[in-house]
């Protein structure tokens, strides 16, 4: 309301509020010609500028307003908040669960903002621009049905796969960009940005916070940057991620700033509120979902809550993110590709337990033989309702499709039943196909047919704990490993009946990444490392089957000069300290 007051003054020091009443001594620049026909417009100046003040502060009762008297949406108390936070603030961190429809709040704000600031920018960033652009799009949809009136503001609007834009009457403009460096050299007034948990602070720093950097001035020939407008205000919208991230550590410096009146605001909930309201998923649903989903994915999409280990983590979630770089898994052996298989067991015959878990690696090399990238380029989960006949038969079908080297299989406890399967020729039992017989190349023990391919290494990982540890973590620092990148199911862009085969190694990783962001180091009396789990009750397979082949090849494979011709001073045995704390 501070802009009214001031324009009051100014019209009552200049006498424009009624011009019958003008003196050009106040005012030597204005015409005096007719002044005394003043326009239905001009008479009523002042009561524009309050509505125009009036909406920019109150965009739910805007809204109520202008909906249409049948078929209305009617707005609830928490998103009436998020609204007036969105416009009131300089910068807002939402934290919301799925179904919350915190992105459909989000764009009707960038559309009211764009109607009450002529000229004014606006950008949506996500993850990529495709996903930036199917948002946009859906929610002008929504916005249009639900408000008809808007789309009287509305001039053009250009959708495509990857790029959208709505171009308003008076000027304004709202499109898409992505949170990546892609994004680097545009310019915008505002941005919002969309599943923050996602972004990593340098990606932020140097391509996204330099966007807002010029703002907006006013229209007409006296055009000035309003000191009482949100300029350079940037939004993060998301679902909780893992804690020791960068947005992890955003989310606390900006409630700092709430506290110190900085102009910074936090909003978030978990699944009950929007469910109160009936939005989103019923209570059943949701209750359902969560008999399905991991813990962790649960407590991140529908509890909002940070998960993950604060302190002593593993490894520094952020750098492991940035290794989510590949952006097609692999089915079948490239020609002349290098893998390597590892197997964790299932501990467990409760189907909601764990899972025998297969990771598959594919490593390149410089022209000097050198390991530069370890690729985990899929995974593959094997049912423990599975007996050790059928997982063994499994387990030798994923590595004739990649013609791994090894398969590096852990052999404590259960896994000795694998083992003894491996040994075993396998056959298909419907086509009859034999997938054969395997030999291990660090034991003694003898295979069913003498002389099989020795493709077995007998992993006992008590007693090199500490070193299969220390072997991930350097994999991480270092770089060289490298993992799919984050894709939602409906990016996945092909028939249905493929689309769940395609989209599986995507998901495997981000249980992956899970598992390891619900670790921690344990630095035993002894002097070495061990892992202790956040959440006790969370899986863990898919990462040790991982750290088991990393563990391999970096022992083994790292100098192919050394030729390893006695395997059995390399046997993995004995007591030690478990790996598991």
């Amino acid at each position: 309301m501070a802009n009214y007051s001031n324009y009051q003054s100014d019209n009552a020091k200049y006498g424009i509020a009624n011009r019958n009443n003008y003196n050009p001594a106040l005012n030597p620049t204005v015409n005096p010609k007719g002044m005394e026909q003043a326009t239905a417009f001009e008479k009523n100046l002042d009561k524009y500028i309050e509505f125009a003040s009036w909406l920019r502060w109150y965009p739910d009762l805007f809204l109520d307003m202008i909906a249409p008297q049948k078929g209305a949406l009617k707005l609830h108390s928490d998103q009436r908040i998020y609204l007036r936070c969105i416009v009131r603030f300089m910068s807002l961190y939402g934290v919301f669960p799925r179904g919350y429809g915190k992105t459909f709040n989000e764009v009707l704000a960038m559309f009211l903002i764009a109607i009450s600031y002529p000229g004014i920018e606006l950008a949506m960033t996500a993850q990529t621009k495709e996903n930036a652009a199917e948002l946009l799009k859906d929610k002008y949809m929504e916005i249009i049905k639900y408000y008809p009136m808007l789309k009287n503001e509305v001039i053009e609007t250009k959708f495509s796969k990857n790029d959208a834009e709505i171009a308003f009457v008076n000027g304004s403009r709202v499109d898409i960009l992505a949170n990546s460096n892609s994004s680097k050299g545009q310019r915008r007034k505002r941005i919002n940005i969309e599943e923050a948990a996602l972004l990593d602070n340098e990606t932020f720093m140097d391509a996204l916070q330099p966007i807002v950097e010029v703002p907006r001035s006013t229209v007409g020939k006296l055009a000035v940057v309003d000191p009482e407008e949100l300029n350079q205000q940037i939004n993060f919208f998301t679902t909780s991620g893992f804690r020791g991230s960068d947005e992890f550590a955003r989310s606390l410096r900006m409630i700092g700033g709430m506290v110190d009146l900085t102009g910074e605001m936090i909003l978030g909930s978990d699944w009950h509120l929007a469910c109160w309201y009936g939005r989103g998923s019923t209570k059943a649903q949701i209750k359902k979902k969560k008999e399905t989903m991991s813990p962790i994915s649960f407590a991140q999409n529908y509890m909002s809550r940070w998960v993950g280990a604060s302190d002593n983590a593993l490894v520094d979630i952020n750098k492991l993110l940035k290794l989510r770089v590949l952006t097609s898994p692999k089915f079948k052996a490239d020609k002349d590709g290098e893998y390597y298989l590892g197997v964790d067991v299932a501990r467990s015959q409760a189907t909601s337990n764990n899972q025998t878990s297969v990771s598959v690696l594919e490593v390149k090399r410089n022209k000097n033989n050198k390991i530069t990238q370890i690729m985990l380029v899929n995974m593959f989960t094997i049912s423990n309702s599975l007996n050790f006949t059928q997982q063994a038969l499994r387990v030798k079908q994923i590595r004739k499709d990649f013609n791994a080297k090894v398969v590096c299989v852990d052999t404590n406890g259960l896994g000795v039943g694998l083992l003894d399967e491996l040994l075993k020729e396998s056959f298909d039992p419907y086509t009859g196909e034999s997938y054969g017989c395997w030999d291990t190349l660090n034991t003694d023990v003898h295979p069913e047919i003498k002389g099989s391919e020795k493709v077995i290494y007998d992993l006992k990982p008590q007693s090199a704990n500490s070193d299969i540890i220390v072997s991930f973590i350097d994999m991480v620092e270092s770089g060289k490993l490298k993992l799919l990148e984050k894709v939602t199911e409906n990016q996945i862009n092909i028939p249905d009946e493929k689309a769940a085969e395609l989209f599986a190694p995507y998901k495997q990783t981000d249980l992956l990444v899970e598992e390891i962001a619900n670790l921690r180091l344990k630095h035993l009396p002894s002097g070495k490392l061990a892992i202790e789990k956040v959440i006790k009750r969370y899986d863990k397979d898919r990462f040790s089957s991982l750290i088991y082949a990393l563990w391999y090849i970096k022992t083994f494979e790292e100098n192919i000069y050394e030729q390893i011709d006695d395997w059995s001073s390399y046997v993995i045995a004995g007591a030690g300290a478990s790996i598991w704390q």
